[in-house]
């Protein structure tokens, strides 16, 4: 979204550029038209006629076509599938109890597990049995999470990449169907980058 914006901003001031800045070939040099107003004064390091006709000047050339408008425009949305998914699910508690925490409460307070061992939570399975449940859990956590930001990370990029691709494929139709492409910063800077 950044880059979309950037470009458009960067578009801008480059539409309002003109073609008719000073070159240095029509330009007189300035040390041999400063007139001296003493005679014990040396030169001045410009020209006041220059100057005088500059500010005589109705409309300056570099503030011509700023009153354009911007041709095209470019949003992008999509929806973030898997922080969406992600958002969803609640890692900040803990693992919860099959029934939740009252029914454990309620089940621990019930069921003494010096009286009833068999009607305890993980009674149901056997010593390898938690240990394994236990590994699970811990690869879950450990694993789970950076393969998570590496799927992120790849999708990002390629979310990038094709913005990238649309904006450059939107200033390219944009420069051919401008006559005045050559006079446009944003054109010749797409042109010499290729």
């Amino acid at each position: 979204m950044a880059l979309a914006v950037a470009t458009v901003l960067a578009a801008t001031p480059a539409s309002g550029q003109s073609a008719a800045v000073s070159s240095p070939e029509r330009a007189p040099s300035t040390a041999t038209t400063a007139q001296p107003h003493n005679t014990g004064s040396t030169e001045l390091p410009v020209s006041l006629d220059r100057i005088r006709d500059g500010l005589n000047r109705s409309e300056p050339a570099i503030l011509q076509g700023l009153d354009r408008q911007v041709d095209f425009r470019i949003e992008i949305q999509e929806r973030q599938k898997l922080d969406e998914m992600l958002k969803r699910l609640d890692f900040s508690s803990g693992p919860v109890p099959a029934g939740g925490l009252y029914m454990y409460e309620q089940q621990r307070r019930l069921f003494s597990p010096t009286e009833r061992p068999l009607q305890q939570p993980y009674a149901a399975f056997s010593g390898g049995e938690l240990i394994t449940i236990a590994i699970q859990n811990l690869m879950g956590h450990y694993l789970g999470k950076p393969l998570i930001a590496s799927v992120k990370g790849a999708n990002r990029e390629r979310q990038e990449q094709n913005s990238k691709d649309e904006v450059a494929q939107s200033i390219a139709e944009y420069c051919a169907s401008r006559p005045d492409r050559s006079h446009i910063q944003l054109c010749t800077d797409t042109l010499r980058d290729r």
